[in-house]
């Protein structure tokens, strides 16, 4: 399904559309994405629930099969002075598929800004739920994290 908006909000069925999504996002932001991971969790679960701290730069995905919790890219390094809270779709729903893209500085392959687009999958509803500068080395590195 290509992405169809209702309101003032896009929807579609894929990771596909979902990284379309992220990509006219990120091309808005004036760091366009170039470099793209879906999350997958170590028992094979693609959706999860997702908290976000924009000014720490601290994302977490909590797997909705095991209940494994795993930080983001390099959340790690910043996680001790995170105050992360949880997203909500419109539809009330918490539960999501994520791809994550980041940005990379002219010339290197190292990351310069992140962002998390969601797909509920309840409703559909597609967008980018959390975005921050980020410099976080290489790119490849960074995205095997997400």
């Amino acid at each position: 399904m290509a992405l169809t908006k209702r309101g003032k909000f896009w929807y579609g069925t894929t990771s596909g559309d979902t990284q379309a999504e992220l990509r006219s996002y990120s091309v808005a932001n004036r760091h366009e994405a170039v470099r793209f991971a879906t999350s997958k969790c170590d028992c094979g679960c693609r959706t999860f629930a997702l908290q976000t701290d924009e000014e720490a730069g601290v994302a977490i995905r909590t797997c909705t099969d095991c209940g494994q919790e795993h930080l983001m890219g390099d959340s790690q390094d910043h996680v001790d002075e995170a105050a992360p809270e949880a997203h909500e779709c419109v539809c009330e729903n918490e539960v999501f598929e994520l791809v994550s893209g980041v940005s990379v500085s002219e010339g290197t392959h190292d990351v310069r800004w992140y962002y998390i687009a969601c797909r509920c999958v309840e409703c559909n509803l597609v967008g980018v739920f959390a975005d921050w500068q980020c410099e976080a080395g290489d790119a490849a590195a960074f995205l095997a994290k997400v």
